[in-house]
This record gives C-alpha cells, structure tokens and sequence, in this order.
C-alpha cells in the first residue's frame, strides 16, 4: 500500500496533496496512528 500511495503523491498535481500522520488516543489509554494524504490547504485542519 505505501508504493501506491508514494505513486500517488509523485503524479502531475503531487504539489497540491500532502501526506499526514496524526497520532490519536482512543478510550483505553493508548494511541494509534492516522495516516491520510490531503490537500495542503487542509493539512492544518487535520492536525487539529
């Protein structure tokens, strides 16, 4: 899955997409990860 999204993010409008991990706690305690590719502009709206 990572090729495809690294051939994703290397096509002609790869400029306007970015890759985000987020680090999130669920109810147990312990934290997982969250992994999205979005447009730049709302990246920061992601991480939020």
């Amino acid at each position: 899955m990572a090729k495809k999204v690294v051939a994703t993010l290397k096509s002609a409008d790869a400029k306007q997409f970015t890759k985000v991990i987020n680090m999130v706690k669920n109810a147990k305690g312990s934290y997982s990860f969250e992994t999205r590719v979005v447009p730049k502009d709302l990246a920061k709206d992601f991480l939020k």
